[in-house]
């Protein structure tokens, strides 16, 4: 199994009603509930996330194969809203895509544009199989740490935390073996191969000890 990001998005919250910190690979942002449902709608809620989501990747898409094509497109918009509907005793999510190509496009561009932004990545994730995976882990259980040296760096394992399949396993076996005992061996690798493969490991079970 391989992740699509090398760090997971990290989302918090306190007692503030309902305002999540969202911390990605190059910074923060505020999510938030609008008012009506008791937030105070200081940052996109989840439903304008998902939908931002689909938004951006549908743009970048089309810009990738506009540039590749080399048209001369230089502009292009999407709005992008939901709803639910009921079919028998199932709930459907409908998903409405607009796009709006404010440069001038053939009819045979506009056809194959909208067909490309049907197949975008996060298109054919919502119109795939998702499963949902959730692992809970409490606070107390980063205390059970084992470590693990090779005199010039000290690699932390938290087993409660290691939740997921051993990405580290399959990118430096040579140093993380589930089937050997000890299973980390510090000297199967140069300390710096070491330290690159532990900042992969998306649970935070592994980590270099400060």
């Amino acid at each position: 199994m391989e992740y699509i990001l090398d760090h997971p998005v990290a989302v918090s919250i306190g007692t503030e009603k309902y305002k999540c910190t969202v911390e990605w690979r190059n910074g923060k942002f505020i999510a938030d509930e609008p008012e009506f449902t008791g937030g105070k709608d200081l940052g996109p809620d989840p439903y304008t996330l998902l939908l931002s989501s689909l938004g951006s990747c549908t743009l970048a898409t089309l810009r990738m194969y506009i540039d590749r094509k080399g048209w001369d497109i230089p502009q292009i918009a999407v709005a992008v809203n939901m709803f639910f509907k009921q079919e028998n005793e199932k709930r459907i999510t409908v998903i409405d895509r607009d796009l709006n190509f404010i440069s001038a496009v053939t009819d045979e561009q506009r056809e194959r544009l909208t067909q490309i932004a049907r197949v975008c990545p996060v298109s054919k994730i919502l119109e795939g199989e998702i499963e949902v995976r959730t692992f809970a882990y409490a606070s107390e259980d980063i205390e059970k740490t084992h470590r693990y040296t090779n005199g010039d760096v000290t690699v932390e394992w938290r087993p409660e935390l290691c939740k997921h399949a051993a990405r580290c396993a399959t990118q430096l076996p040579q140093v993380f073996n589930p089937g050997a005992k000890p299973w980390i061996n510090t000297d199967g690798a140069t300390s710096k191969e070491i330290i690159e493969q532990v900042g992969r490991c998306p649970t935070g079970a592994l980590r270099m000890a400060k």
